[in-house]
């Protein structure tokens, strides 16, 4: 399995979080693992920052943030030039697809966890 270099927005150190466990589930399956996060903290070795820190070389963006709180992002995660973007059940946003779209970046609207547990991430 290749290793794709993740970024998860809305990082949390909750246990009862779904972007807990998807650091968790990534950092077993191998993947390298950047956090942003409203608090810092440690989830399974990965720091969560809690500013929008450069980045390069993403595969995947993988969101736990609300529409609203994902509009500060929008240039970020254009920036980053992700191959995809994953939006997790909550996280919808047909705004942010028009706008990755335009920028060549695939939207996923699909649940992290369910992919790394069935091999399709």
């Amino acid at each position: 399995m290749k290793n794709k270099k993740t970024l998860v927005l809305g990082a949390t150190t909750k246990p009862d979080r779904y972007a807990f466990k998807a650091i968790n589930m990534l950092v077993q399956k191998g993947h390298t693992v950047l956090a942003i996060g409203q608090n810092t903290g440690d989830v399974a070795g990965v720091k969560i920052q809690t500013k929008a820190v450069p980045v390069k070389n993403i595969d995947t963006v993988t969101l736990y943030l609300n529409p609203a709180r994902q509009r500060d992002y929008y240039n970020y995660i254009i920036e980053a030039q992700p191959k995809r973007v994953i939006f997790n059940p909550g996280t919808e946003n047909p705004e942010l697809y028009q706008l990755l779209d335009l920028n060549n970046i695939k939207a996923e609207v699909a649940c992290t966890l369910v992919l790394l547990a069935t091999n399709q991430y």
